[in-house]
């Protein structure tokens, strides 16, 4: 026996069943808008604007993919915790040695933009210098976001350098450690050398290279030079600016009393006896004394987050003597 089913009870649970899947909707449509908006909202969070050396405004994302340009570069955004964001480095980014796991791209002069973008980062950081130019342009125009980072010889410009990538990864309370770090490196060496008097302030002479018995000098506004007055010394060749070969008389009117120079990955070290016998060096103050100090090129000359400590070594070499404060970066 069946019994009829009353037209009122059927509509009525058919509203019901579609007042229900409506909700259900409604609800699945806000929740799909709540995570919609939430990844927009972390999203937009996430992205920062930073000025960089250029002057450019650049607006920055997540920048999990970076390159890295320049020693200093790589090893600051190694310092600041941020290595597993980087996917390519450039070949003077060698330390720490973890560095060169990475894929390199380069020499940061001879950049190949195909190279750099075939990396596909999110972000490419580089060191004011990095070239050739008309690559740099293509970078910079390309829709990866470049920043260009300062490069000033001196504890201000590290500090800034150090600030600048602290906050374009996001990071700036570890920055501002690191580079109240070296700030406070390169006050405790700037007391202790200010008890040198000047007349005891040795003349040093940074050279590059020596070809063909042809010494490549460092002068004013270069790294080297900076390293010097940084160690409490005097460059004598500082009236020339940059790097130049420097003449038997140039040298011998310089009378440097000591030379510094840098290893090089490969070749074989300089040694007081080879240096000294060449004729533009021989009768300097610096080869009667034997005095050659020999250091790594990125420690001494990268002006990164060990600067202080290779200013202090350098220093230490210069005037052994002399009270200076503990060195404690590993090179």
């Amino acid at each position: 026996m069946h019994l009829p089913v009353h037209p009122m009870i059927f509509t009525g649970s058919l509203r019901e069943h579609l007042r229900r899947r409506e909700a259900r909707l409604v609800l699945g449509f806000a929740v799909a808008i709540a995570i919609t908006f939430g990844a927009l909202v972390q999203a937009i969070a996430a992205e920062r604007t930073v000025r960089d050396a250029a002057g450019r405004d650049v607006v920055i994302g997540e920048a999990k993919r970076i390159v890295t340009i320049g020693g200093a570069v790589t090893e600051i955004v190694y310092a600041l915790g941020a290595a597993d964001r980087i996917v390519a480095r450039d070949s003077t980014s060698f330390y720490p040695k973890e560095a060169l796991e990475k894929p390199d791209v380069g020499y940061m002069r001879a950049l190949s933009a195909e190279g750099v973008l075939a990396m596909k980062p999110d972000l490419i950081l580089a060191v004011e210098g990095s070239g050739p130019k008309e690559v740099i342009e293509i970078l910079e125009a390309a829709s990866v976001p470049m920043v260009m980072v300062p490069e000033h010889y001196s504890a201000e410009g590290i500090a800034e350098k150090v600030r600048l990538i602290a906050a374009v990864l996001g990071e700036e309370a570890k920055g501002e450690a690191l580079a109240g770090d070296v700030e406070q490196k390169f006050a405790a060496l700037s007391t202790s050398l200010a008890k040198l008097p000047e007349a005891d302030r040795k003349k040093v002479v940074f050279l590059m290279s020596i070809t063909d018995g042809r010494p490549l000098a460092a002068g004013s506004k270069t790294a080297a030079d900076a390293i010097i007055r940084l160690a409490g010394g005097v460059n004598p060749m500082a009236a020339i600016p940059g790097y130049k070969p420097a003449s038997d008389e140039a040298l011998a009117a310089a009378a440097p009393e000591a030379v510094v120079m840098m290893n090089r990955p490969g070749s074989e070290p300089q040694t007081p006896e080879k240096l000294f016998a060449v004729a533009a060096l021989a009768a300097t103050p610096a080869a009667a004394s034997k005095s050659l100090v020999v250091m790594d090129g990125l420690y001494l000359l990268g002006f990164g987050p060990r600067t202080a400590d290779a200013a202090r070594d350098l220093a230490h070499s210069l005037y052994p003597g002399l009270s200076l404060p503990a060195s404690t970066a590993a090179n």
